[in-house]
């Protein structure tokens, strides 16, 4: 990254409802940009979105403009106003190391602009990945044992991989956009891999007798 005198730092604001105050993301994000000597170029802000939506308009555009080299670092007030999972904060970060833009949280010990920030986001990585490959086993698990004791997880002729649905939920995406991309209804979905939790319940709990 550029040394702080030339550094362009944007910053990515969310409220979710009509009654959280944005001035208080405004003041503190302002303040770590002008303490680290940084020039503020942009400043990205969604209202009245929740951190869940998979389409939010500025923070589609902060990403085109990171695409387009228009700024050097991302100050956001918490990491929660920015992704929406572990595994979205994953990819989102590697995406923006690619292509050398560091990411700075007011609130907490993210920051990539140091060698101690990006060891911390290699371990979240890490983490994320550990997580995600422990869901996919257990709803595997959790499928097989059903499966054995003979109970019915999708209606006949319907075919829906839910190990694949399960990752992906946990990858951050909607259901609406699981549904879509898998070919089936949402309520379908949601009966399904509510059927799921209930046979990991009743797998965990006949591990722990």
């Amino acid at each position: 990254m550029k040394k702080a005198a030339g550094t362009r730092a944007c910053r990515y604001l969310r409220v979710s409802t009509a009654d959280q105050r944005q001035d208080l993301q405004e003041d503190e994000t302002c303040e770590l940009i002008t303490r680290r000597g940084w020039q503020l170029t942009a400043t990205y802000s969604d209202h009245g979105i929740s951190g869940t939506r998979d389409r939010r308009p500025d923070l589609d555009k902060m990403i085109a403009d990171a695409r387009r080299g228009k700024f050097d670092v991302v100050v956001v007030w918490r990491s929660d106003r920015l992704f929406r999972s572990l595994k979205n904060m994953v990819n989102t970060l590697a995406e923006l190391d690619a292509l050398n833009v560091a990411f700075v949280s007011c609130t907490e010990a993210f920051d990539t602009t140091t060698p101690q920030g990006k060891l911390l986001m290699h371990l979240v990585a890490a983490f994320a990945e550990f997580e995600r490959t422990t869901i996919v086993e257990r709803v595997r698990a959790g499928i097989a044992a059903a499966r054995r004791r003979g109970v019915r997880l999708g209606r006949p002729g319907v075919d829906l991989d839910l190990a694949k649905a399960a990752d992906m939920r946990a990858s951050g995406l909607s259901y609406r956009t699981i549904a879509s991309q898998l070919g089936v209804g949402v309520g379908r979905l949601h009966g399904a891999l509510n059927a799921k939790r209930g046979v990991l319940n009743g797998v965990d709990g006949a591990a722990s007798k």
